[in-house]
């Protein structure tokens, strides 16, 4: 992880909710390293379709309880654009297969945000080593991800088919 890291100058993160995996450690570390740690901020539309994701720069004690009891980084709000800036995006994911396609909670928000990614971002699914699966079913919209993080097996290299 830490060569990858090394690379990039802005990483999209996000703190975990509920029983998601990973950790608000894991998103003061990456403040520790040169560059910016952005957060998302989830909005719907009126009539609650998800919007895609805007992003805001990390800032130790400063999260805000938003919808669905996510922590999120107060305003300014940075557009949705902005994960296009990104090297590295760590994703929460219920479960990620081997080749790559990763499981949400289903509102898709990231879905909807992935499509202004840096294509040569690396996309990182945070999931624990049970829910590393040898495969899922895909969806057209589906962007794989380059990468599982898994709390035994670490850093895993995903080979999208």
């Amino acid at each position: 992880m830490e060569d990858i890291l090394s690379s990039v100058d802005t990483v999209c993160a996000y703190v975990p909710v509920g029983n998601e995996p990973g950790s608000i450690e894991m998103v003061d570390t990456l403040l520790r390293r040169p560059g910016r740690v952005l957060l998302p901020v989830a909005r719907t539309t009126s009539g609650g379709t998800p919007l895609p994701l805007r992003w805001a720069e990390y800032r130790p004690g400063a999260l805000t309880c938003g919808r669905w009891g996510l922590l999120e980084p107060p305003e300014p709000w940075l557009p949705p654009s902005t994960l296009g800036e990104a090297g590295l995006v760590l994703l929460p994911a219920l479960a990620v297969d081997r080749s790559g396609v990763r499981l949400g909670r289903g509102q898709g928000f990231y879905d909807r945000s992935l499509r202004d990614r840096n294509p040569d971002a690396q996309l990182i699914a945070v999931v624990r080593d049970p829910e590393l699966v040898d495969e899922l079913p895909a969806e057209p919209h589906d962007i794989p991800m380059t990468h599982a993080l898994t709390p035994r097996g670490g850093l895993i290299p995903l080979v999208p088919g």
